[in-house]
């Protein structure tokens, strides 16, 4: 990818290369506009840097688990259980190197580096319905979304032709069906609960999860063929099975001829003329030699993840923004939100033992949302509401070592695989909160001498109240189901566990209680975009991402047409 330090001046400027930084370059630059690229981390190149993207567990020292030394580094990364395994944890940061601050536990987890999440996301990728877009409106909750999903209706179309999404079409107006290819299969006990569910809600159904993976033809990019079922997403994809910016959007910018990538850049301002109110470009220092730089530009997209895109504006200070860039309501930084999961129940299943499963497939059930929608559905105890994720599948043969040690017993049962399990995981809405923010502190500084984040946010009654919920009628599914010993589990949650941080530089219709307009431009700075996590209004109860594609799309496009008017 293109470096030339001796260029300053670039028509766009893109911060970050996740998501909405990868979808963001991408579309400036088929557009035609000359575009800079930043990225605060390393520059990671599709297939050359997936260095475990083949590997077995047995091929790691410690059999691909969290090593203690590894939880001594990144200890704030590791508390997921999962994302820092041998397999993966290069692709997260290391805590003692970007620290933060919690007043309450917040789990934050973040990748620095080129293409972002992109490469460890979970790939589920949902519609927002009307619902969503007109909850807090009707509700009288913060603020109302500026536009409605007839608004951004063909923009998820037109992400989703280019990302390929998997999935199944079900006709229900609070999940509006997408531009899909063909679903991935059902195990025996997943099609088994569906049954069930059918037969006895008239509420609730059962599918496989909608998830960003090629499983027919081909789609543009890096040579992306459909997804082979290794389930090793999040080490990278050879193949481009599932979407990333590596191997779709960053490569077909880079074709264009407009790109320029610039890695280990720390962009830590927006800088501002007063006299025309418009940005000029960013203040960036280099990672590696500390140096400071600026880059000019017409029009500036934040996309470097919610928290990050709103500390670069909260830093951005003059005499116009005391307060932070953008920030005349006061609302940057606040109302974080995240989903809260880890609440639900498992259970065992028998009578399937002469069947088992082809491949690893990468993806697991979805029961869409089914309380607060009207009539019998609505709850007295909480707003909004929530769905589950989760899936069957068979156990380990090593499920014998308990019952024997020895003989021949032992040796028939090790050829055979476990027995049958099954799972629901709620995935709940949280409500956008005042109070829960991020703030500076100023008196802790990283390596470059900015300052750190602290996070001070927790989940309300409203989320407590629908955990309860979650976790009985997670049992009350499995058990109507007929699968033996249903329990249930409400885990140790707190807020950023979700890996869907958002709302902290929020989309609304009055400059007075709002960071954005419904175009993701800054009241206020009418160059800068937002397009990332920290544009939502609202946090919904489906995974983000899909909507951070089609917002982003959405905004470069008026962006363009803006700028051909003089307007910008």
């Amino acid at each position: 990818m293109n470096i030339n330090n001796n260029i300053t001046e670039y028509d766009a400027i893109v911060v970050g290369t996740g998501i909405s930084g990868g979808w963001a370059a991408k579309e400036l630059t088929e557009k035609g506009l000359k575009t800079l690229v930043l990225e605060r981390g390393r520059d990671v190149k599709h297939i050359d840097d997936y260095p475990t993207m083949n590997k077995d567990p047995w091929d790691f020292p410690h059999g691909d688990v969290i090593t203690q030394e590894t939880k001594e580094r990144q200890s704030k990364q590791s508390r997921t259980g999962y994302t820092t395994r041998e397999s993966t944890k290069h692709f997260f940061v290391d805590d003692i190197d970007h620290p933060y601050n919690e007043t309450q536990q917040f789990d934050w987890c973040r990748g620095y580096h080129v293409g972002g999440r992109s490469l460890m996301w979970g790939r589920q990728s949902y519609r927002r319905g009307e619902v969503d877009f007109e909850a807090n409106a009707k509700e009288g909750i913060a603020v109302d979304w500026p536009i409605r999903y007839k608004e951004i209706e063909p923009w998820y179309s037109y992400v989703e032709r280019h990302v390929g999404i998997s999935g199944e079409s079900l006709n229900l107006p609070q999940l509006p069906d997408s531009v899909f290819l063909k679903p991935m299969e059902l195990s025996c006990v997943e099609d088994h609960l569906k049954g069930s569910i059918a037969e006895k809600y008239d509420d609730r159904l059962l599918t496989i999860g909608r998830v960003a993976h090629i499983t027919e033809g081909t789609k543009p990019g890096a040579g992306r063929i459909s997804c082979q079922y290794r389930n090793r997403c999040s080490r990278g994809c050879p193949f481009g099975g599932y979407f990333s910016s590596n191997s779709s959007t960053l490569p077909m910018a880079e074709a264009t001829g407009n790109m320029t990538m610039r890695a280990n850049s720390v962009v830590h301002e927006v800088l501002y003329n007063p006299e025309t109110k418009r940005a000029t470009g960013v203040r960036v220092i280099d990672a590696h030699t500390k140096e400071s730089i600026e880059f000019k530009a017409k029009v500036i997209f934040l996309c470097a993840s919610a928290v990050a895109s709103t500390a670069i504006l909260m830093q951005s200070k003059s005499a116009a923004f005391p307060n932070g860039m953008g920030n005349a309501s006061g609302e940057l930084g606040h109302n974080i939100m995240d989903h809260h999961f880890q609440v639900g129940a498992r259970a065992d299943v028998e009578g399937y033992e002469d069947q088992y499963y082809k491949g690893r497939r990468p993806n697991g059930v979805f029961i869409p949302r089914f309380r607060n929608l009207g009539g019998k559905t609505n709850q007295k105890d909480f707003l909004r509401g929530y769905g589950y994720q989760g899936g069957g599948g068979r156990g380990s043969w090593t499920e014998n070592v308990k019952e024997m040690a020895y003989g021949s017993e032992f040796k028939e049962a090790i050829l055979n695989p476990g027995g049958w399990t099954i799972g629901l995981n709620g995935f709940g809405e949280v409500l956008p909160y005042h109070d829960n923010k991020m703030t500076l502190d100023y008196d802790k500084l990283d390596q470059w001498g900015l300052p750190t984040v602290t996070f001070d946010a927790n989940l309300g009654e409203n989320e407590w109240n629908m955990r309860k919920d979650m976790q009985e009628q997670a049992m009350e599914m499995l058990d109507n189901a007929g699968f033996k010993n249903v329990k249930g589990y409400d885990n140790n949650y707190h807020l950023g566990l979700g890996i869907h941080e958002m709302g902290t530089a929020r989309m609304g219709r009055d400059p007075k209680t709002s960071v954005l307009n419904g175009n993701n431009q800054l009241h206020e700075v009418p160059n800068v975009f937002v397009t990332d996590g920290a544009a939502m209004t609202s946090a919904g109860n489906v995974n983000p991402s899909l909507t951070y594609m089609a917002l982003t799309a959405r905004a470069v496009d008026f962006a363009v047409k803006e700028l051909k008017k003089m307007n910008l």
